[in-house]
C-alpha cells in the first residue's frame, strides 16, 4: 500500500470558478490507473492544539505500491491538474507513506 497525501493552500483570492476548476480536476485524477481510492476534502470543524487546519484542501490517493504512484505523477490527467491549477495555491505540501 502506498498513500499520497497532498495538503494545499490555495491564494485568497482564488475565485469561486477556479475552486470548482481545481476541484473537478483533483477528483478527475481518480481515472488514473493505479488509483485505488481518491478523497479530497477541507479541513474538519476538529479544534485540538495539535490540529493543523491552516490548509484549504487535502487531497488522498491510494495506490497498491509504489509503482502505481509513479504512473499517478507521469499521467497526462495528473499533468493537467498541476498545470491548469498550479497557479492556484501559494503553498503544497505533500506526505508520502507506505
Amino acid at each position: 500500500m502506498f498513500v499520497h497525501a497532498v495538503y494545499f493552500w490555495l491564494k485568497p483570492e482564488t475565485t469561486p470558478a477556479q475552486v470548482r476548476q481545481y476541484e473537478e480536476l483533483a477528483l478527475a485524477m481518480s481515472a488514473i490507473p493505479g488509483v485505488k481510492h481518491l478523497w479530497l476534502g477541507r479541513p474538519a470543524a476538529t479544534d485540538r492544539p495539535v490540529i493543523d487546519r491552516s490548509y484549504s484542501y487535502a487531497l488522498t490517493v491510494v495506490f497498491s505500491d509504489p509503482a502505481a504512484e509513479e504512473v499517478y505523477q507521469k499521467h497526462p490527467i495528473h499533468d493537467t491538474f498541476r498545470e491548469k491549477c498550479g497557479t492556484f495555491w501559494n503553498k503544497v505540501v505533500i506526505y508520502d507513506s507506505i
